[in-house]
Order: C-alpha cells, then structure tokens, then sequence
C-alpha cells in the first residue's frame, strides 16, 4: 500500500513516516502544499496523509482540486485543535477523516487501515458488465452476447481489476500489487503478457472494449464507439 504524507512540520512528517514503513507501507513524504498536490495528480497511492497549514498551497485548497478533478483517493487531514471550522469545511470538500495534532500513531495506524478498508469495500464489484462483455467468476468466463471464452484466474483478476477502476488509469506497479501481491517478484513486463491475452481474447469476441496504454503512466478500460 502506497501511502503520501504532505506535512510541513519535519520532524512529525519524519517521525510518521518511519512509523508507518513499520507497518510494510511504501509511504512518500512533502513538505510543500504545490508538490504534494503534483504527486496526487501523477501518482497512484492509497492513501494521503495531508496537513491543512502547509506552505505552497494550503491543505483544504489541495483537497478540493483534488476532489474537483474526481481524484477519489482516500484523505486524512491533520489538524491542530484550534482548527475546527477548517475540519469542518474539509469533510465537506470530501475529505474522509481527520486527526488531530499531536496524534498517537496507535490512533493513526487505526484511522488508516479503516479507511483503507472502506476503500476496497466500495471498489468491489457489484455489476459484473461493462459495455457489451460480461464476466463471471464461478466459471471464469468472458462472455460477450452468444459468446463465451474461459479466462484463467489471473486474466480475471486482472479484467475485474480494470473493470473496478474503469474511471482511472492503474500503474503496472499497481496492477503488479492487486493482482500478485505486495511482496511479489513479478516484472513489468509480465502484466504487459496478460494485457496481451486479454486483448486478444476480447477481440476474439468482438468485445466493444478495449484496454488503452497511457504512455508513460499505465493502463486504463475504454468502452469503444461504435
């Protein structure tokens, strides 16, 4: 799990971070408001831990551009007791939670994992179409219309995968995370064979679908336009 601190206080953001690479999280650290919103915008993380008194470009300000361009990453916000009216008006911008400064790092692991877990609660798949294809998973099938081919298990974690985050575009890293696991030693270029397989697999059905490479970032499911 891939988790951004944006803290302008150095000692506290270096003291959370060691702290949550404890716990096995990649964790990412900024002490600049303006950077810490061009990570967000460029980067694929879980979770961001973000101050609302920073310098660049205060917390709440990142937060609604984030949420404006539909950014859906969970966000804590830290906050000092004083600053109530700024938690309010952060959870009304789409913030998912707030912790108050000087926190215990028990409470954040806490809020942290709960939140992470409200996240891939809501990713689950509840409708297992997209354009024209369907796919099931008590037989690992594709079908589009008439049609029907078997995917291996992998090929349907990886499509139910896209299928879940359709409206976003996933880095190889993190389909390499989702789909094998954090401590895998699969390489790039393994997700790039799967990729392949389905492609073919959903022209062989005449899906109307198609999974585009973003250059550079990853890949993402498109409904074709027929």
């Amino acid at each position: 799990m891939r988790i951004l601190i944006v803290e302008d206080e150095i000692y506290l953001g270096n003291s959370t971070q060691k702290h949550l690479k404890r716990y096995n999280y990649q964790v990412d650290l900024i002490y600049d408001g303006s950077k810490g919103l061009e990570k967000i915008k460029t980067e694929d993380y879980d979770l961001v831990l973000l101050d609302i008194m920073l310098p660049g470009l205060d917390g709440l300000s990142i937060l609604k551009q984030v949420r404006d361009l539909q950014i859906n990453v969970p966000i804590i916000l830290t906050t000092a007791k004083s600053e109530i009216e700024d938690r309010i008006t952060g959870l009304d911008l789409g913030a998912d939670d707030y912790i108050v400064k000087p926190y215990d790092f028990n409470e954040l692991i806490a809020r942290i994992k709960a939140n992470l877990r409200r996240k891939y609660q809501d990713t689950v798949l509840t409708n297992n179409t997209f354009a024209n294809m369907m796919i099931i998973r008590d037989d690992l099938s594709l079908n589009v219309k008439d049609k029907t081919i078997n995917l291996t298990l992998k090929e349907f974690n990886l499509l139910e995968y896209l299928i879940n985050n359709s409206n976003y575009t996933v880095s190889k890293e993190k389909i390499i995370e989702q789909i094998w696991g954090h401590d895998s030693d699969v390489l790039n270029n393994h997700v790039e064979v799967y990729i392949s397989y389905l492609r073919k697999k959903l022209k062989l059905l005449n899906a109307n679908v198609e999974i585009k490479t973003i250059r550079g970032v990853g890949y993402t499911l498109k409904e074709q336009n027929v």
